[in-house]
Formats: structure tokens, C-alpha cells, sequence
């Protein structure tokens, strides 16, 4: 039996009337790294025939094209002919504030009108202090013209000039007292205005709703859900970890920030890392023309070499993908695939733009501790604690809030860890080490020139450890120095240890070149750790830099 197909319908949308708005609110939320993809749900009644309804208001920053909506009637016959958003734009009213309007409001409003009045009396008083300036001017230019001529008149003068200077002086202690007063009115205006803005948004003009056509068949009962984007919306991961002597607790939050116009109350919230503004487009393909040549004497006969820095990354045993991060796109670091985070329960997120803690969960794991420095890089002593990732999913990126039993202790930083790996966490250290990095460097060569001669970069490292107790202390404790060496990847360079030079010798070298000692140090004690390494390249090579 072939489908019945469904008549086509014409209605003269704008000739329906528009009833009374109907609430629209956002009941779930999902969180990218730059915007938010709303949903909406509302209950409407719907009469026979076709209907205009008004729903809302909603942001103004709905983006109209990512627009999608979904109507579930009871009978199944009612369907949406047109949705579209309308704004309006309602200019404030000019004038003081109303009865409705708080009473900081109202306040702010006679801290400017004290303003503006004193301001204009300012004004008076420096126009009547310039006309007694030159009423003194033309004072004194009449009695040097009449003693010139002869007609002197001493006691009219002598009051003339003392009535203006009293007048001066009046009119300036005023103007001084003015000033004063002023500027108080005006520390108090900012002050009445900041607490205004921290206090009430300002009032919104511009408005949107959704205006939706239906057409029902009978009288029914019918589910909306709206979906649209919005901008001026945005999530960061961020954790606290909390160390005793049991173990460590890392708990995660996610810090969101939303200025879309409305608040979001006990919506169902997600958070995603996916990059929706990031283009999908497959790139341009170019022509890549490759040629071979023969290389010149001097080519053959010399090795560009250079000494470049890398970070030593390691995510754990389920890392598949890379887990480099482009410098074009900051924001959430996901190792390279999306991931989706729900928070456990409703949350409710003013729309005043500010940052909302909003909790995840948490898992506490077992946890190791080691003294630990890096002299290259800083002079203290930290404190590195390891634990695995019990979350059963990534950890993101992110700040860290560092507790102890004692309360916070500072800040630092979490970096992407996958599920099962372990993290690392730097906590302040002991403030009684002491370490103090010298460096000695010399340049030679060996062989014979045009018989194999080498190039000898020779390199000593000597790091003074003290540990500066107090008194009464007992127990020695050990602290992990490390120093690095460099690593060649080319045959024509090599680097070598100097065992000799080295004290102590240390325990481990690693394939990136990090040189570990454990050191333990009495109370009171000092240790001088010596490291020497020599970077040996044959004559062909240039670029090796001091």
C-alpha cells in the first residue's frame, strides 16, 4: 500500500495574533571551549487549526541558523510550520529612578546630581574669582595712573583693595572647600557604582522569542524542545588536591563562565572539548615538485648541527594518539580526541559572566613523595607527588589548588594524565635547602689537523647542597638531584661522561640525558655533587654553539 502523503498546507502566518508569551527555559546545557549548545523544553496546549505562539524570552545571542526545533504531540498530529527568532530593542527610560529600582540605585542617582550641582557652583565660584582678579588688575592700574597724575586718594584706594582681597579670600576658602567636597562625592560615587555593578546587572534591552507557527489537527497536549548555540559561553577544568598522610585526594571541577543574558537554573550540565569552531574543510592541494641534485664540496664536506630543547612527555600506557597541541588553538588540552564530562547533579549558573565552580567528583589514591631539584631550572626544593589516576577516565589539564593538613599552600598544575597513568603533582617543599649551581666550560681539540681532528667541548657542573636545620633536629633526609647532559642524534657528534670528574658518580642516566643522585644530608649537612660531560665532534661539524 503506497504512503498517504500529507496535504500541503498555505497559512498566512502574520495574519495570526500572538497570545501571551510562554516560558521557555534552558533545561540542559552543554559546555564547549568557546560556546554552549542550549536545549529548551516547554508543555503547550495547542487548539484546532493553525496557531501563532510566542515563547520565551530567550537569549539574544542564539545564533538563528543553528535554530532546530522538535514538537511531540499526545495524538501525534500536531507539527511546527515556522520557527524563527524576533528581538526587540526597549531603550531605558530617561529620568531618575523608580519606586522599583533599589535603594542603591537611588543612591547613585544623588551621588551624580550632588555632583553635577557642585560641579556647576565650581564653576560660579572660579568665574566670580576671575572677575575679582581683574576687578584687582584694573584697581591697581588706576592708582598708578592717578599718583602719576597727581591725584591721590589713599583711604578710597586703601578700601577698594581690601574689600576685593576679602571678597578673594572668601570665595577661594570656598572654592577650596568645594573641591574637597567634590572629591569626596566623587570617592563615593565610584565606590556606590562598583558595588551597583557587583551587585545588579544591568538592565537588559534587548529581548528575543521564539515565534512558532503550529498546526494541530484537534485540541491536544504537546512536549517543545528547542536546540540552538550560543556564544559568551565557556568551561575550564580545574581540581583540588589534598595531601595527608594517608594518601592524596584529587577532587575536579569544572570553572564556567556565562554571560548570555539569562540564568541557567538546574539545567543538566555537559562538558565537551570539542572544537566546533575549528575548520572541517580538507586542505588545498598544492604542487609539490621534489628534485635531486649532486651536493656541492662544501656541503659534503660539512654537518649542520644544532642544540634544541624538548620536553620529555609521558601520558601512560593507554596513549594512542599524539599529544601535541597546537599553538593557533589554546584552550583545553584532551590529548587530541574529544571528551565528554556530566556533572553528577542539576546546576544553576547566573548569567553575570562570572566564574562557577561547578563539582565532577573525585577519587583518593595512594600517594609517593620525594624531595626533589632541578638546579638549571630553579634553586628550590620541591616536593613531587605521584599517584595514579584512579578517575576511570582522562584528566584534563588544569590548575591545581595544593592543600595540606595544615590548609592551602599554593597553586600548580596538573597536566593531561589517561586513565591508569600516573600524575605529578609539585607541592612547596622544605625552605631549609640551599643550593647554589657553577659552571665551567673549555674548548679544545684533539688529533691531528686533516688526520681525524676532533672538536672537544668540555663541560663541569658543580652543585653546593646545604641543608640548613634547626636546632635540635634529628633523621637525615634524602633529596633527588637532577642535572642534564646533552643527547646527539647524529654519528659525527658524540657525548661522552667523564667518570673521573663525576662525584659522586651518579645513579642513574636516562635515554634523554637527565642525571640522577640521591642525596641524603644530615641536619646541618653539605654536599658538593660534581658533573662532567664532554661534547666530542669531528672537524666537518659547524653550528655546535658554546
Amino acid at each position: 500500500m503506497p504512503p498517504t502523503e500529507l496535504p500541503t498546507v498555505h497559512v498566512p502566518t502574520a495574519d495570526l495574533p500572538v497570545g501571551t508569551p510562554t516560558p521557555l527555559p534552558v533545561t540542559a546545557a552543554t559546555c564547549l571551549e568557546d560556546r554552549a549548545h542550549l536545549e529548551r523544553t516547554a508543555t503547550l496546549t495547542l487548539a484546532a487549526g493553525p496557531q501563532r505562539l510566542r515563547l520565551g524570552p530567550v537569549s539574544p545571542l542564539a545564533v538563528d541558523h543553528s535554530l532546530r526545533t522538535e514538537l511531540v504531540a499526545d495524538d501525534g498530529t500536531a507539527r511546527v510550520l515556522d520557527a524563527r527568532l524576533t528581538r526587540s530593542w526597549t531603550p531605558r527610560e530617561v529620568g531618575p529612578p523608580g519606586a522599583a529600582d533599589s535603594a542603591l540605585r537611588h543612591r547613585l542617582h544623588e551621588l551624580e546630581t550632588a555632583l553635577r550641582t557642585g560641579a556647576g557652583r565650581r564653576d560660579r565660584l572660579s568665574a566670580r574669582l576671575a572677575l575679582l582678579d581683574q576687578l584687582t588688575t584694573d584697581l591697581l592700574r588706576e592708582i598708578a595712573e592717578g599718583a602719576g597724575l597727581g591725584e591721590a586718594e589713599p583711604v578710597r584706594w586703601s578700601r577698594e583693595l581690601d574689600r576685593v582681597a576679602g571678597e578673594q579670600d572668601t570665595h577661594g576658602e570656598q572654592l577650596r572647600a568645594l573641591d574637597a567636597e567634590l572629591a569626596e562625592l566623587a570617592e563615593q560615587e565610584r565606590a556606590a557604582r562598583q558595588a551597583l555593578d557587583a551587585a545588579e546587572a544591568p538592565p537588559q534591552e534587548l529581548t528575543a522569542y521564539l515565534d512558532l507557527t503550529v498546526l494541530a489537527e484537534h485540541p491536544t497536549t504537546a512536549t517543545l524542545t528547542v536546540r540552538h548555540l550560543t556564544p559568551c559561553a565557556l568551561w575550564r577544568p580545574a581540581y583540588r588536591a589534598v595531601l595527608t598522610e594517608g594518601g592524596l585526594r584529587l577532587e575536579s571541577d569544572a570553572v564556567i563562565w556565562q554571560a548570555t543574558g539569562e540564568d541557567w537554573s538546574k539545567v543538566r550540565l555537559t562538558l565537551s572539548t570539542a572544537r566546533s569552531a575549528l575548520a572541517a574543510e580538507p586542505p588545498r592541494l598544492t604542487e609539490d615538485r621534489l628534485t635531486l641534485r649532486e651536493l656541492s664540496g662544501a656541503e659534503r664536506r660539512t654537518v649542520e648541527v644544532e642544540l634544541r630543547e624538548e620536553e620529555i612527555t609521558t601520558l601512560g600506557p593507554d596513549t594512542t594518539r599524539s599529544t601535541t597541541v597546537s599553538d593557533e588553538l589554546p584552550g583545553v588540552d584532551d590529548g587530541g580526541e574529544v571528551r565528554v564530562l556530566t556533572a553528577p547533579a542539576p546546576a544553576t549558573l547566573p548569567g553575570d559572566g562570572r566564574p562557577h565552580r561547578i563539582p565532577l567528583g573525585g577519587f583518593s589514591a595512594p600517594a609517593t613523595a620525594e624531595l626533589t631539584a632541578a638546579p638549571e631550572l630553579s634553586a628550590l626544593v620541591s616536593e613531587v607527588v605521584a599517584f595514579d589516576n584512579r578517575a576511570g577516565h582522562p584528566l584534563l589539564a588544569g590548575p591545581v589548588e595544593l592543600v595540606r593538613d595544615s590548609g592551602f599552600v599554593g597553586r600548580g598544575e596538573l597536566r593531561f594524565t589517561a586513565a591508569g597513568a600516573v600524575a605529578e603533582l609539585a607541592f612547596p617543599g622544605a625552605d631549609d635547602y640551599r643550593l647554589v649551581r657553577e659552571v665551567e666550560e673549555t674548548r679544545g681539540s684533539s688529533g691531528l689537523p686533516g688526520l681525524g681532528q676532533r672538536t672537544v667541548l668540555t663541560r663541569t657542573v658543580r652543585v653546593h647542597v646545604s641543608r640548613l636545620s634547626a636546632p635540635g633536629e634529628r633523621g637525615e633526609r634524602s633529596i633527588t638531584l637532577r642535572e642534564r647532559i646533552p643527547v646527539s642524534e647524529v654519528s659525527a657528534v658524540e657525548v661522552r661522561l667523564r667518570p673521573q670528574v663525576c662525584d659522586p658518580a651518579p645513579q642513574e642516566v636516562d635515554a634523554e640525558g637527565v642525571v640522577r643522585w640521591e642525596l641524603p644530608l644530615p641536619p646541618g649537612g653539605r654536599r658538593t655533587v660534581t658533573l662532567g660531560y664532554e661534547v666530542v665532534a669531528s672537524a666537518k661539524v659547524a653550528g655546535l654553539s658554546a
